[in-house]
């Protein structure tokens, strides 16, 4: 499993953009599996059967193995590369996007087409929005109730993930760390609750950080 990584939100995305009078409307989605990928790409072209073209491209796995590209009827290298080259860019795993393309009368020539697909796709990322996913151990903290209130304003102080609160006969706090991360937290926990915290390690969980985007217009 990674250590860290970046991806699109689990809800994805869509825009719309007109170049010349065609319109572009891009579809991101994560997907985690190529059958996942594939299964999106024949939805979308399902949904927009009427199109001129669906172009599509998608990177999947931890070390980006399964990598594919579709110009869909478009001059070859200028629909399904430059959304392909949009992914790799920013840096994405387990991305899918299709561009689907109306055509408005106007032909672009192939460096229009690179451009236009590439900035839809560009601004299908940026409308999904983008997330690094962190590997972290969780780690829960049994005390008593009078603690909470220090424990919480503390760890939100000092940019630790509070995952979940469960008010039982004690209070218990799960809080998300990078392995091997997790020392100075247990002696926080502790100093704050003066020694009485217990504390039992969790599951090893992904938590998701959004990340800023730049605008489409900066990746023409």
């Amino acid at each position: 499993m990674l250590q860290r990584y970046l991806t699109v939100k689990p809800e994805g995305g869509q825009t719309e953009i007109e170049i010349n009078r065609s319109r572009f409307i891009s579809y991101v989605r994560r997907v985690e599996t190529q059958e996942e990928a594939i299964a999106f790409i024949q939805e979308i072209k399902k949904k927009h059967w009427d199109a001129t073209h669906n172009c599509s491209a998608y990177i999947v796995g931890e070390h980006d193995q399964h990598q594919k590209m579709d110009d869909d009827g478009e001059p070859s290298g200028t629909a399904g590369k430059p959304i392909l080259e949009v992914i790799k860019k920013k840096g994405l795993k387990d991305t899918a996007i299709v561009v689907t393309r109306y055509f408005g009368g106007i032909k672009l020539g192939a460096g229009g087409l690179i451009r236009a697909y590439g900035k839809s796709a560009s601004a299908g990322v940026h409308a999904a929005g983008v997330v690094e996913r962190i590997l972290t151990r969780e780690h829960h903290f049994s005390f008593d109730y009078t603690f909470l209130g220090k424990v919480e304003n503390e760890l939100n102080a000092r940019g630790f993930q509070i995952v979940g609160i469960q008010y039982l006969d004690k209070v218990i706090v799960t809080v998300g760390k990078e392995e091997g991360e997790e020392e100075p937290l247990k002696q926080l926990i502790t100093n704050l609750t003066n020694g009485q915290a217990e504390w039992k390690p969790g599951d090893l969980v992904y938590i998701e950080i959004d990340q800023e985007t730049e605008p489409e217009e900066d990746d023409e």
